[in-house]
């Protein structure tokens, strides 16, 4: 089962800046337009849990 469309629609970066997210069905990922950070989807639900997140800003160090 992929993600609803119009959930798609409103979800967001968790970070400050709240950019969209862009979804990748055969990975289940969603990866911020922003940041580059990677968030999976789990079960169908998104985890945009920060620290959860892979690439991105706090990991370029």
């Amino acid at each position: 089962m992929a993600l609803d469309p119009q959930l798609l629609e409103i979800l967001a970066c968790p970070d400050t800046h709240h950019a969209p997210l862009d979804y990748d069905p055969a990975a289940q990922t969603l990866t911020c337009t922003e940041c580059g950070r990677i968030f999976e989807v789990r079960d169908d639900v998104p985890v945009l849990l920060l620290d959860e997140a892979r690439g991105g800003p706090a990991q370029e160090a």
